[in-house]
C-alpha cells in the first residue's frame, strides 16, 4: 500500500509537469493554428423557403419548382361575395385555371396553363439570377426574371372587321426581388411590364407598367399569412379598372400546399389580374378562392 501511494503521487506530479512542458505548449499551439485554419475556410449558406410555394397569391414568388419535379396546380375563384344569398355569396359562379410547372434545372422552371376566364392559354419561364446567402458569399436578396405569354381564345367582339391572330396575344416581363427578413417574415417586390398587342380605346396604353408588393408572415410550422398589392402607374388603363389586392393563408399538408385567399381579381394570369381587375373591396367585390398544388418527382 505504501508503494502504491508513492506511485500515485509520482504519477500525479508527472501529469502536472507534462501540462506545462514545451511539448504540451506546442501541441496547444498546433491545435489553435488548426482551428484558425478552419475558421478561414468559410462556407456559403443559402436561404431556402422564403415563400411556401412558387406563387404568393396571384403573383409569382421567387421560389422555383425543384429540378425534375412537376407541380400540378388548380386555381379557383368563386364569384363576388356581394352576390348575396341568391348567388350563395359567389359560390354559384366559378373561374378556374389548370396548369403545371416543371423544374428544368435548379435555377430554371417553366409552366403552362389554361383558364376558363376568357378561355386563355398561358405559358411562362422563370430563371433565378441571384440567391440570398450568408458566409463566404453574401447576397442580401434573391432575384428572378419571369417572362410569360398568353393568348385569349374567345371570339372577337366584332367579327366583321379585319381581326388578326396577333391581336389575341399578351406578353409579360417581370423582375422578382425578394428577401427572407427573418424566419417569420418574407417580402418581395415585382416590377412588371405587360404588352398588349390590341387595346380597346386610344386612351389605353399598349405597354402597362406596374409594381407588385407581396409578403408572407409565418404563423406556425405549416401555416402562413400572405398578402399582395399591385399598383398600376396612372394613365395606362381605361376608367373602371382597379389595383389588385389579395390576402390569404398558405397551409402545407404533406405533398400538398393549399392557398386560401380573398381577392378582387377574377383572372389568375398577369395580363388579367394586373390590367383587368374591376372589383372594389369597399363594395364587397371580393372573390373567395384557392390554389391547390401537388408535386410529383419525375426525374
Amino acid at each position: 500500500m505504501k508503494y502504491l501511494k508513492i506511485y500515485k503521487v509520482y504519477f500525479l506530479l508527472i501529469t502536472i509537469a507534462s501540462l506545462f512542458s514545451p511539448y504540451s505548449l506546442t501541441a496547444q499551439e498546433d491545435e489553435e493554428d488548426l482551428l484558425a485554419l478552419l475558421g478561414e475556410e468559410e462556407t456559403t449558406d443559402y436561404t431556402y423557403a422564403t415563400f411556401k410555394a412558387n406563387r404568393i397569391i396571384n403573383l409569382h414568388s421567387i421560389e422555383n419548382t425543384a429540378k425534375g419535379v412537376f407541380d400540378f396546380k388548380i386555381s379557383h375563384r368563386f364569384g363576388f361575395i356581394n352576390g348575396g344569398l341568391s348567388e350563395f355569396f359567389g359560390l354559384d359562379q366559378a373561374s378556374i385555371r389548370i396548369g403545371g410547372d416543371y423544374g428544368i434545372t435548379d435555377r430554371l422552371m417553366a409552366g403552362f396553363g389554361r383558364s376558363s376566364f376568357e378561355k386563355t392559354y398561358d405559358g411562362f419561364a422563370k430563371f433565378k439570377i441571384l440567391k440570398q446567402s450568408t458566409g463566404k458569399k453574401t447576397m442580401p436578396i434573391t432575384a428572378s426574371l419571369l417572362g410569360s405569354a398568353a393568348i385569349k381564345t374567345v371570339e372577337f367582339q366584332n367579327p366583321d372587321r379585319d381581326n388578326f391572330f396577333s391581336s389575341r396575344m399578351y406578353y409579360t416581363v417581370q423582375v422578382l426581388i425578394g428577401r427572407k427578413v427573418s424566419e417569420s417574415l418574407s417580402l418581395q417586390l415585382s416590377p412588371t411590364l405587360i404588352h398588349r398587342n390590341l387595346v380597346r380605346t386610344a386612351s389605353e396604353a399598349n405597354d402597362v407598367y406596374s409594381i407588385g408588393v407581396g409578403g408572407r408572415m409565418k404563423l406556425n410550422k405549416r401555416t402562413s399569412f400572405n398578402a399582395e398589392y399591385i399598383y398600376v402607374l396612372p394613365d395606362q388603363l381605361a376608367p373602371g379598372y382597379r389595383n389588385s389586392l389579395s390576402v390569404g393563408f398558405d397551409i402545407e399538408t404533406g405533398g400538398h400546399v393549399f392557398q386560401l385567399h380573398f381577392t378582387n381579381s377574377t383572372s389568375m394570369i398577369e395580363k388579367g389580374f394586373i390590367n383587368e381587375t374591376v372589383g372594389n373591396w369597399l363594395d364587397g367585390d371580393i372573390h373567395f378562392g384557392f390554389n391547390v398544388s401537388r408535386v410529383f418527382t419525375i426525374n
